[in-house]
């Protein structure tokens, strides 16, 4: 997409929604709102005609355990009519819900399951919050960094008792990092 046409998207955007905090990341336009923000602004850039963002695509979260709102939400959209497209992102904490977007697009529904079943991110207003993906008694959020590699327990075989036996997994690893700069935060 011409750099002409880049720059047209972002002063559409600074024009109608002026409050939000605009950057680029790779060559991509990247627009934040706050959360309670999260429907009108989307609702906006689908229904505007000189932004015209019909189509969804994608709604996922990013997990940074050492941030204070440590959820990163994203959603991406795509106007067929202008070719471009435009990420929207939001920050939210454990106990912030993200309004539902099904309201607008109907193929969020899954995608918005997904981010709830995997990365516990509560999802006000949603038809069905109904486990997609996992068993109902499946116990933590696996797509959180800080989600253990191991299971909370272990099988293994007790020479003694000549039996499997099912064992709590203690989790102390030493020497071990798990916040390096793996999650892609500055150090």
């Amino acid at each position: 997409m011409s750099s002409d046409k880049l720059q047209r998207l972002e002063s559409r955007v600074a024009s109608i929604l002026p409050e939000l905090k605009r950057e680029w990341v790779c060559g991509a336009l990247v627009v934040w709102c706050d959360p309670e923000q999260v429907v009108d602004t989307l609702r906006t850039m689908r229904d505007d005609p000189g932004m015209n963002f019909k189509l969804f695509i994608d709604v996922t979260a990013v997990h940074y355990p050492k941030r204070e709102k440590p959820f990163e939400v994203v959603y991406q959209l795509l106007s067929v009519h202008k070719n471009h497209r435009i990420r929207v992102k939001t920050l939210v904490d454990a106990d912030t819900p993200v309004p539902s977007i099904t309201g607008l697009w109907k193929a969020a529904d899954w995608f918005e399951r997904e981010m709830y079943e995997m990365f516990g991110i509560l999802i006000s207003g949603h038809p069905d919050l109904r486990r997609l993906l996992l068993d109902y008694d499946f116990d933590g959020f696996p797509l959180r960094k800080d989600f253990p590699v191991t299971g909370p327990f272990e099988l293994r075989y007790d020479e003694t008792q000549q039996r499997i036996v099912r064992e709590p997994v203690s989790l102390t690893v030493p020497n071990r990092n798990f916040y390096s700069n793996a999650t892609g935060e500055q150090a």
